[in-house]
């Protein structure tokens, strides 16, 4: 890393935006929010943002938080109180406190204008500026150095998507320099980028910013008195139009997997797509790569394990992701992800499906294509996923058919 870079990272804040509402995860964000929705079976959402700051070598870290965080302080606290406020390391998780007004935080930048205090008192020329519910894996240490050599007062991390996905984000207009001379939320038609045909350059929610810079931005945009400040809406085109350094910066890729991977799994169809991906023969997404360890809350369960029983009774597991504390006992489980504790009853049958912790599936129960939240018994002989209407009747049904089960759902 040597020298600069270790001086980049003592002079790097690091800000996560971590509120989100994640309304169209909904029933999975009805008890906490999004960040903090279990992922890949032992995690939560934020925890790969966060294992990117820990492989970066960033330990100076708020978390922004705000709807039903209850969930999310509970796991940065047991997941991530693993720095040492002596050598000036710290995560801490900061709530709208209504310093500068009685509001909420009512976006993205307003909830950094809220915190400005905080921007001001640690006196660090870089803040780096994140989101909580994003999956990749990335050096940010690497865009620190390319913010420092571009002399820049914005560098914003971008990805190629294709064109007719692109008008999900916002798009970036760039010259051969990466130097940025147009940005764009969600447009209709989002535009070529001039390197490659048929992509477009898209805004990853990734930001380096020079702290004078970032505060003498907000107080300017702050002074026009703008409702519901937001980085993409607001900061960016502004920066952009006074004539600021905002550059783009290529995302690097450290999943290394060929095609360069990111998600905002925001819709449980995305959601769903993405879990699924894990459990492919080649995921796109490496979970197993002991050069970028993810780090989440070790649960003190017993190993996973199967069993099997006379006559057909035969614990299975195929093509699936099993944790700490799963008993599989005489059932088949195909294809699913199995969070934490959870225990398949005999001749019970599970695929294509999520289970969150400590869920107890009963005999000859049948489950397919089902997202299944916390503490859930489904009683003996049970069928989810098999009839759309009678699950429509009980449940949230996507237009793709996966069912979802919310969290301490009762059967009746």
């Amino acid at each position: 890393m040597g020298f600069i870079g270790s001086s980049l990272l003592r002079d790097t804040i690091t800000m996560i935006l971590a509120g989100g509402q994640g309304e169209r995860l909904s029933p999975l964000t009805s008890v906490r929010t999004k960040p903090s929705v279990p992922f890949g079976g032992k995690y939560r959402i934020i925890d790969f943002t966060l294992s990117n700051c820990l492989n970066s070598g960033l330990r100076k870290i708020y978390v922004l938080t705000q709807y039903k965080s209850d969930s999310l302080n509970r796991h940065l606290y047991q997941a991530w109180n693993i720095f040492n406020p002596d050598l000036g390391e710290y995560i801490y998780s900061i709530p709208p406190q209504f310093k500068t007004s009685n509001n909420w935080y009512t976006g993205t930048a307003n909830a950094i204008e809220q915190n400005m205090n905080l921007l001001m008192v640690n006196k660090h020329d870089n803040v780096l500026m994140l989101s909580g519910d994003h999956i990749y894996k990335m050096d940010y240490l690497k865009m620190l150095q390319y913010h420092t050599e571009k002399n820049a007062d914005l560098s914003i991390s971008s990805i190629y998507f294709p064109n007719h996905q692109s008008h999900r984000f916002g798009f970036l207009g760039i010259d051969e320099n990466y130097k940025v001379h147009s940005f764009v939320e969600k447009p209709k038609n989002p535009p070529e980028a001039p390197d490659k045909p048929g992509q477009s350059l898209v805004n990853m929610g990734i930001y380096v910013f020079k702290t004078k810079k970032l505060i003498q931005v907000l107080k300017q945009i702050t002074a026009e008195k703008i409702e519901n400040l937001d980085f993409g809406k607001h900061v960016i085109p502004y920066m952009i139009k006074e004539g600021f350094e905002v550059y783009s910066y290529p995302f690097e890729d450290e999943n290394k997997q060929g095609t360069p991977y990111w998600r905002d799994i925001g819709t449980i169809n995305s959601y769903f797509t993405a879990s699924m991906d894990l459990i492919s023969a080649s995921p796109e997404f490496n979970l197993y790569d002991e050069e970028w360890p993810l780090r989440t809350k070790q649960f003190q369960f017993p190993p996973a394990k199967t069993l099997s029983h006379e006559g057909e009774r035969v614990g299975r597991v195929s093509n699936s992701i099993i944790t700490d504390g799963s008993i599989v006992s005489g059932g088949l489980v195909e294809r699913s992800i199995l969070g934490p504790n959870i225990k398949v009853n005999s001749y019970s049958y599970i695929a294509d499906s999520i289970l969150f912790n400590n869920c107890d599936i009963g005999r000859h129960a049948k489950i397919r294509r089902t997202i299944i939240d916390k503490n859930v018994r489904v009683p003996e002989g049970t069928e989810i996923g098999f009839d759309v209407e009678t699950d429509k009747r009980r449940f949230k049904v996507t237009e793709s058919g996966i069912v979802v089960i919310p969290k301490d759902y009762v059967f009746h």
